[in-house]
């Protein structure tokens, strides 16, 4: 199936396959739109909203019963495209805000933040998504369906949640008019400590981004 016919007119528009691809399709779009730069003051709310929208797809194939492929083995893909120099782009973007603290699984007691990035996670859930197209474009939905809704189960549901919890905040932030406090070198190749973590987490250095996202810094 190629992109001339992704949004083919004879398709059913109310097919549940076809509704997870346009969300999915829509996501890779608009984010590689991001990444180019050509908008950086609006780019963190328009993240928040994109990556609100793909958890909607997520969650609908959360919720629905497992997919079954047609064939036992997948078919070879090919290499797969390059997302180092999206994950680049967002990096320069989001500099200073791209880092953030986050908690890997809820439900594992006492277990201690870790530094993120936003934008190593958006490059992840795209190289997941994009998997899954290369098998829509290509006719195997079935096979499509099944590697978004096991991807969103192994990866890509738990990234984009965390991300979009850290685009949330940033947000809040600006709309509630809370200044950020400059974060000290947090950075995801550090080994902080629990405390040192929860001491900082939340804190980013809005100084360079304090106009086009309306922070202002702590002093």
């Amino acid at each position: 199936m190629s992109d001339a016919t992704l949004h083919n007119t004879t398709q059913d528009p109310d097919d549940f396959a076809v509704q997870i691809a346009d969300q999915v399709a829509s996501f890779l779009v608009a984010v590689t739109e991001v990444a180019k730069g050509d908008e950086p003051d609006s780019a963190v709310p328009f993240l928040l909203l994109e990556v609100s929208q793909l958890l909607l797809a997520g969650g609908r194939l959360g919720a629905h019963e497992d997919i079954v492929p047609d064939e036992r083995y997948e078919p070879d893909m090919g290499p797969e495209p390059d997302v180092d120099e999206l994950r680049e782009r967002l990096a320069t973007m989001l500099d200073p805000v791209d880092v953030y603290s986050e908690v890997f699984d809820p439900y594992e007691p006492r277990k201690a933040p870790v530094p993120a990035r936003i934008s190593d996670d958006l490059a992840d859930v795209i190289a997941d998504l994009r998997h899954g197209m290369a098998h829509y474009r290509a006719g195997r939905t079935t096979e499509a369906l099944w590697w978004w809704q096991f991807s969103y189960f192994s990866n890509w549901g738990s990234t984009a949640s965390a991300t979009l919890r850290a685009l949330q905040s940033l947000v809040a932030h600006v709309r509630l008019n809370q200044p950020l406090e400059e974060l000290d070198g947090l950075d995801t190749d550090q080994d902080l400590s629990e405390d040192a973590l929860a001491e900082e987490a939340g804190r980013v250095m809005a100084s360079e981004i304090g106009g086009p996202l309306g922070l202002r810094t702590v002093r």
